[in-house]
């Protein structure tokens, strides 16, 4: 029997990083990854197929396509054990299509579930170190604590990025719409209006709306584009107006007016949100003010006196 020492295990951990590397980059060398039938086919079958829309749509480099390949079991068992701790699939791809990473779920949960090892590793450290120190419960508290830790925090940053982002389709919203109506009552048409626009413009909304022109071009109807592209962010300002302008495509409504009121609307809707955001500030501001500014004031207009009625006596 083969005895396990810490020189054997360090040799399996290179070895098994060293092989999952060139893997990878054997993987990415044009002579072994030659593109697969559907990939071919998917340039003729854009006007009557999704998936041959998104085998062209060009594709970020995921870090761990190995992985995700390797991890499929503890994949499977991360995701019955905090399931219901992580949320459902629908509300992950909704947080990964707000905050513009072309992420799939299962990709997104194999790095909740690389976070929940390093946040163990890192607990454990920390436990281990608190062990040493007289606390030995902290040797096992520390590993579950960092585990359970490690996708929390990674779904938190991504739900910062997904509001971050929102905001910023928030803000360009008005605008867009205002140069949208402007181009249609120069006499252009709703396609040439976006077209315009996602060419001209620059920002987050701009380069969805150059999306929408692109599927729209492949033989996706406007009005279902729109509405996909409301479904996939839920962002309440754009879905709001992306509806009356699908409702105005369905009635043939005049498209001009429809999107002035939509910018209106949109602009008292951040100034709402300003005010709201303004209000909390104010409450928020008083917490300094009473605790910092005021002793510091009331010292400086006391001290003097004081120092001058000892002196004094």
């Amino acid at each position: 029997m083969v005895r396990v020492t810490p020189e054997l295990w360090l040799a399996l951990a290179l070895g098994l990083t060293a092989g999952i590397g060139l893997w990878s980059v054997t993987a990415r060398l044009p002579a072994l990854g030659r593109p697969r039938l559907a990939t071919r086919l998917a340039p003729y079958l854009l006007d009557v197929s999704a998936e041959a829309r998104r085998l062209q749509r060009p594709t970020a480099v995921d870090p761990v396509p190995v992985l995700g390949l390797v991890a499929v079991p503890a994949l499977d068992l991360f995701q019955r054990a905090f399931g219901g701790l992580l949320g459902s699939t629908g509300g992950a791809a909704v947080r990964l299509a707000r905050a513009g990473r072309d992420w799939t779920v299962e990709g997104y949960r194999l790095r909740q579930l690389l976070w929940a090892v390093a946040g163990a590793l890192l607990g454990g450290a920390i436990g281990a170190v608190s062990a040493l120190r007289g606390s030995p419960a902290a040797l096992v508290a520390g590993p579950v604590v960092g585990a359970l830790a490690g996708p929390l925090l990674r779904d938190r940053l991504l739900v910062r990025e997904g509001a971050r982002r929102a905001a910023r389709i928030e803000s360009e919203l008005p605008t867009v719409l205002e140069f949208l109506a402007l181009s249609l009552s120069a006499g252009e048409g709703i396609r040439d209006g976006l077209r315009r626009v996602a060419r001209v413009g620059s920002g987050v909304l701009p380069d969805l709306l150059q999306r929408v022109v692109d599927e729209s071009a492949v033989g996706v109807p406007l009005p279902v584009a729109l509405t996909a592209l409301a479904d996939e962010l839920r962002i309440p300002a754009l879905t709001r107006s992306l509806t009356h302008v699908v409702a105005a495509l369905d009635r043939g409504s005049p498209l001009a007016e429809v999107l002035r009121v939509q910018a209106a609307d949109a602009r008292e809707h951040a100034r709402r949100d300003l005010l709201d955001a303004a209000g909390k500030k104010e409450i928020g501001m008083m917490v300094p003010l009473v605790f910092l500014i005021l002793p510091t004031t009331v010292v400086i207009a006391v001290f003097p006196a004081v120092l001058a009625l000892q002196t004094r006596f």
